[in-house]
């Protein structure tokens, strides 16, 4: 069971954002308000993968709008990057959460392989129409995804490494893994936590 059957073989962004609100690749549609799908220019250079939704996204329908989106933008601006140069998206397109009572900010759970697997093709085809010539990788969930079950974003973050074939890029194209913006405001030392991510994103400049 995944994604693969809901994703159309021809078109761009727009066609897949289309086809991904009705999928039923995995069993997080049921509890999700809405597919929350990729944004940025269909040509742009630097593709952002996130983990999944949070519960600001789910709600609005858009990557990254939420806490840890306020504290992407702050970063990227650090770091000299644009982010309406970008296209922004999550590895996981459905928010998986535990409930909370009412008016409260829903948890968010970590997806299982299952889940990742089942989405990994929304991701393939975003890169195989945005071709890339530079990738960002935002924590264990989004790295897992793309680089694998044993690759860990503590040890690897910063270094510039090559994009795995599944997903197409630009001849010669760069990878950057580094922590997700949620892990700086779980951090005890914040500071540090975003100065660190800064500092990865630099890698791209």
């Amino acid at each position: 069971m995944t994604a693969q059957e809901y994703v159309p073989e021809r078109g761009g962004i727009e066609d897949l954002r289309r086809a991904s609100k009705g999928c039923h690749g995995c069993n997080l549609y049921r509890d999700a308000t809405q597919t929350v799908f990729g944004e940025g220019p269909g040509d742009a250079r630097i593709l952002v993968v996130g983990e999944q939704p949070g519960d600001a996204e789910d709600r609005r329908g858009a990557p990254f709008v939420g806490p840890a989106g306020r504290v992407l933008d702050r970063a990227l601006d650090a770091a000299g990057l644009d982010r309406s140069r970008m296209y922004v998206t999550n590895a996981v397109k459905h928010f998986k959460h535990r409930p909370a009572a009412e008016g409260k900010r829903r948890i968010h759970q970590t997806p299982d392989r299952t889940e990742i697997v089942a989405c990994r093709p929304w991701l393939v085809a975003e890169f195989a129409r945005i071709r890339p010539a530079q990738v960002v990788v935002l924590g264990a969930t989004a790295a897992k995804a793309m680089l694998g079950a044993d690759f860990r974003v503590t040890k690897e973050h910063g270094r510039r490494l090559a994009v795995p074939e599944e997903f197409a890029a630009a001849d010669g194209a760069v990878l950057v893994a580094t922590i997700h913006p949620s892990a700086v405001l779980r951090a005890e030392d914040r500071e540090s936590a975003f100065n660190g991510l800064v500092e990865d994103l630099r890698a791209l400049t």
